[in-house]
């Protein structure tokens, strides 16, 4: 029989149904796996930090400083995130039950068809994505924060509003924050609220126009309401803003701003509150023309009133009024900028300089001349590390540092370095990397004012072990585990009587042997046990630190061991100078280093970029480190702190303890900081006033030295910084500052300064015109001899003026003279043979004499793969005349008529060996000999250029006899004290570039 396909039953056997598949618990074992391991990653860097926080006692500045961070996360994420669920939320549940049919329609059911399995995870996710970028964007401004809640009042109130200068750095930044933040809830909030109308047909677009669902329509309105209320607050805010306006010529509340930008802002603030309050009404009355005309006729006020009609009052009523108009404004951003900077107690002298070098002119200036340094810490890395290096993996910093010590009773300036590690002299392998060379030895020393016989520094604290009139390694520890090329991390420590295993120091200088050390202070974070290790492995990627048999249970890990970085680590509201500096304090090396508190919101006053405003060669040439391109108009040099070279431990010093953003720190961070009197008298001597600071302050006196508003508004007698002369003609970078021992006019004694000079105004592309119009000096020394006292006269800013109807030639005239004088330029070629190279020195400027005296050393450099620069002459300079000799003693008698007068501290010791009771040595008369070979080649030059003119040429061909002659016995003469192989008799003599052909 055969059944049809409608048959009521089947009798075909059923197939079993197949088992279900029991899920694999592999996955999610692997992500829960990994999660967790990304936790743990995560905990160990956070747990390393507050390891290393807590074991240098800045346990509160992690604790406070991430809490603030995390609650202004917390609480920015749930206003953020809240906002954006209650606006989806209320606008999904208020959509239309029915909906037209038509094609958009249909598109949208689609779309809503898709998200419908993952409309509640996207209602939920979508508000946790966006409050964790706001929260994450928000904790940025931990800063701003604490500061406002622990301001402290300055005292003083701008000329504006009459308002304490603390509600503009402390309660404006942050009432901006907060209404900024809060625009951003409703503009994000409102839009997705929108966008779910819309997607849900509450909001739609028809044939006939616009429909909105009245749900829709009020929730627009609240959102609308919000804004304008929020535009309101910022219209009123943005009236106090104006004191900070940079868009005028001046900074500050100019006269368009206080006549019209102001009252205009009021009115818009007002207007923006009145229109929100109409839309709140619409959404309760379900009127909405009159919000929707409030809202077009806002928009029109701010564009007449907030554009148009300021740009009226300033175009036709100030501009053709202007000095007069802003005479008020301008004088207050003069003022303002002045104490903002630090500039306003800046003691300004006319300075009558003379250009005509007298005998004797000297006399009086004796303690500025007896320190005038000849040694440059820019060019004698490369001497001392000749001299001092002693081994492949030691080095020195390639710009050292001056300083000041006292020395047989004298205060003498010093140019210092540490004998540091050199990561790339140390075989490789992680126990050689981290474990056995672990730290630098030693502090070298060298007068700065004179050198030995052979141009080589001459040291005063030296050798290993350290020697020298500064002590030796009984009076100071010498070991440097923390410096500016310290390893990323070393292990150090191990348990009492162990041997040492780190690699200490050379025996001797010249030993082959090295002696072993055992670190013993508290450096670093104790990696005894296994858990620790395990966190620190983490933290460098470094397998050998769990299992390396090195690491034992006394084990410390010494790391962020550069000074600068661990003061910016432990002091994250300060902005700290690029140039910290060692100095043997209390039987300790000590880098101090320097700190500012900042801000970039002092009404009417002129900002400037860190960057830009520090830039010099020594920054170009990263010899110094550049600070951050941040604008500021405030500035305090706040803080002085130390890190001790051997254990790593920082002290921050309330050195500006009136400062009232210092103040507020210390109201954050109380423990943190201690006060400057808890300074010992040996830390104070060797305090001295920061590089950045000063660069910065000369970058606005070159114009804020004019006071007069008239004169400042003509901008008639602004200045400019010089370029680097030593660097040549086409180069754009400033002369750095240099630290100088001398007496300013009107000083009674010599101090320790921080000196640079003026030119005139050198506009952006034009030439400059190198005269000198200015000398600033900033007191750099601090010290009284007596504990927590600093010197009165500490930061005291001293400048001339100089006159305008006498031609002082500034530092670039200065070195053309140098170049283009014949004699030296004859001496110069001399100093060149052998391939030898020639060096100019730091152009030192010195208002001594009466007028200004510029020293320059000269440094030969032989070609040989081991050489290193050595001082051979002094150039000197006074108004047109020039000297160059051997010795700055000589160089200065040359150019002041044969007696200068002066006492320097090379008189009788640059360019000659000691004198014994043999007679005088063979170098003295080399000397001699040479200057005599160079005065009788200058006097045949001119012989035979005057023969030329007389067209007697057989006199010019005995002039150049004469010139031969005495060429090569210079040449001798200089290999002689060079050591070097004077050319054969017969051969070649290079004749000199200024030698007239006939």
């Amino acid at each position: 029989m055969t059944f049809g396909s409608d048959r009521p039953f089947d009798d075909r056997p059923t197939a079993p149904s197949p088992l279900k598949k029991k899920r694999s618990p592999l996955v999610p074992t692997l992500i829960v796996v990994a999660v967790l391991v990304v936790a743990f990653v995560f905990f160990s860097q956070v747990y390393a930090d507050i390891l290393w926080y807590d074991q240098l006692g800045y346990l509160e500045v992690f604790l406070k400083e991430n809490g603030t961070r995390i609650a202004i996360f917390v609480v920015a994420f749930l206003v953020m995130a809240a906002s954006v669920y209650l606006s989806l939320r209320v606008a999904y549940r208020s959509r239309p039950v029915y909906a037209p049919d038509n094609a958009m329609q249909d598109n949208l059911n689609r779309y809503q068809e898709q998200l419908e399995p993952v409309r509640k995870l996207l209602m939920v996710g979508i508000p946790i994505v966006l409050g964790g970028f706001a929260g994450t964007a928000a904790a940025s401004a931990w800063q701003t924060v604490l500061l406002f809640f622990n301001q402290v009042p300055f005292g003083q109130q701008d000329p504006q509003f009459g308002l304490d200068y603390s509600f503009y750095l402390n309660t404006l930044p942050f009432l901006g924050f907060i209404t900024g933040f809060l625009v951003s809830v409703v503009l994000i909030a409102g839009i997705a609220g929108l966008l779910t109308h819309y997607l849900y047909g509450g909001i739609r677009l028809e044939e006939k126009g616009f429909f909105a669902s009245n749900a829709a329509r009020i929730h627009v309105a609240v959102f609308a309401a919000l804004f304008l209320v929020l535009q309101g607050v910022n219209y009123w805010l943005d009236r106090y803003s104006t004191v900070q306006s940079n868009s005028g010529s001046w900074t500050g509340a100019l006269y368009t701003d206080v006549h019209a930008v102001i009252p205009t802002k009021a009115i818009l603030s007002v207007a923006a509150i009145i229109v929100a309050i109409l839309f709140v009404v619409a959404a309760v009355m379900n009127r909405w023309r009159l919000p929707l005309v409030g809202t077009a006729m806002l928009v029109v006020t701010a564009i007449l009133a907030g554009g148009v009609y300021p740009w009226v009052v300033q175009r036709f009523q100030v501009t053709p009024n202007e000095r007069n108009l802003e005479a008020d404004y301008i004088e207050r951003n003069i003022g303002l900028t002045r104490l903002a900077y630090g500039l306003e107690d800046t003691e300004v002298t006319s300075y009558d300089a003379t250009v005509n070098a007298e005998a004797g002119a000297l006399r009086q200036d004796a303690e500025t001349t007896a320190n005038i340094r000849l040694l440059d810490p820019n060019l004698v890395s490369n001497a001392f590390a000749q001299l001092e290096q002693f081994r492949q993996y030691y080095q020195f910093s390639d710009t050292l540092n001056v300083d000041r010590y006292n020395i047989d009773g004298k205060v003498q300036d010093t140019v210092i370095a540490v004998r540091e590690l050199n990561t790339g002299g140390i075989p490789s392998g992680w126990v050689n990397e981290h474990v056995l060379y672990t730290h630098g030895y030693g502090v070298v020393a060298a007068a700065g004012s004179q050198v030995q016989a052979d141009g080589k520094p001459s040291f005063l604290l030296s050798g290993i072990p350290s020697t020298g009139k500064l002590g030796d390694d009984s009076t100071y520890e010498p070991r440097i585990y923390f410096g500016e090329s310290s390893p990323d991390y070393s292990v150090v420590g191990a348990p009492e009587g162990a041997s040492p295993v780190e690699i200490d120091r050379p025996q001797s200088a010249g030993a082959d042997t090295e002696s072993r050390n055992t670190f013993t202070g508290e450096g670093g974070p104790s990696i005894g046990n296994w858990f620790n290790r395990l966190v620190y492995a983490l933290k460098f990627q470094s397998t050998d630190l769990m299992l390396s048999d090195t690491v034992n249970s006394e084990s410390q890990i010494l790391y962020d061991r550069n000074p600068r970085e661990r003061v910016e680590k432990v002091a994250p509201y300060l902005t700290v100078d690029g140039n910290p500096y060692p100095a043997i304090v209390d039987g300790r090396v000590k880098w101090i280093v320097d700190a500012y508190t900042t801000s970039e919101h002092f009404p009417y006053s002129t900002p400037q970029q860190l960057e830009r405003a520090t830039q010099d060669t020594q920054t170009a040439e990263g010899r110094a480190v550049a600070l951050p391109p941040e604008d500021i108009n405030y500035i305090r040099n706040a803080v002085k702190a130390t890190v001790d070279a051997y254990d790593g431990s920082v002290d921050l010093y309330a050195w500006d303890d009136q400062d009232p953003l210092l103040q507020a720190w210390q109201k954050v961070f109380p423990t943190t900081l201690k006060p400057y009197k808890d300074m010992s008298a040996e830390l104070m001597a060797h305090v001295r006033y920061p590089e950045d600071l000063f660069k910065v302050q000369r970058e606005l006196l070159a114009r804020y030295h004019v006071t007069d508003v008239g004169r400042f508004y003509e901008n008639s007698d602004a200045w400019s910084v010089p370029t680097d002369p030593t660097l040549g003609a086409n180069t754009d970078v400033k002369q750095p500052a240099y630290y100088l021992s001398l007496k300013m006019p009107g000083q009674d004694t010599a101090a320790f300064s921080l000196t640079t000079p003026f030119i005139p105004f050198v506009a952006p592309g034009g030439e400059p015109r190198n005269v000198l119009y200015g000398f600033l000096s900033a007191e750099a020394d601090a010290g009284t001899g007596k504990d927590g006292v600093k010197s009165e006269d500490y930061g005291k800013l001293r400048l001339l003026e100089l006159p305008r109807e006498i031609t002082v030639p500034g530092p670039g005239q200065a070195q053309n003279l140098f170049n283009s004088d014949t004699t030296v330029s004859q001496a110069l070629n001399l100093l060149r043979q052998g391939a030898s190279e020639v060096i100019n020195g730091n152009l030192l400027t010195l208002p001594v004499g009466g007028g200004i005296l510029y020293v320059q050393p000269v440094y030969v450099q032989s070609s040989g793969a081991s050489s290193y620069p050595t001082l051979r002459r002094v150039l000197v300079s006074f108004g047109e005349e020039v000297g160059f000799a051997p010795t700055l003693s000589e160089a200065l008698d040359q150019v002041f008529q044969g007696d200068s007068g002066a006492t320097t501290g090379d008189q009788g010791n640059v360019g000659e060996t000691p004198k014994d009771a043999g007679g005088p040595p063979a170098e003295v008369d080399n000397q001699k000999t040479l200057q005599d070979a160079l005065q009788a080649a200058s006097a045949a030059i001119q012989e035979g250029q005057a023969a030329l003119a007389d067209g007697d040429f057989a006199a010019y061909g005995k002039a150049q006899e004469k010139l031969q002659a005495a060429l090569r016995q210079a040449i001798e003469a200089e290999g002689k004290i060079t050591g070097e192989t004077p050319p054969a008799e017969g051969q070649a003599t290079p004749a000199p570039t200024e030698t007239p052909a006939p």
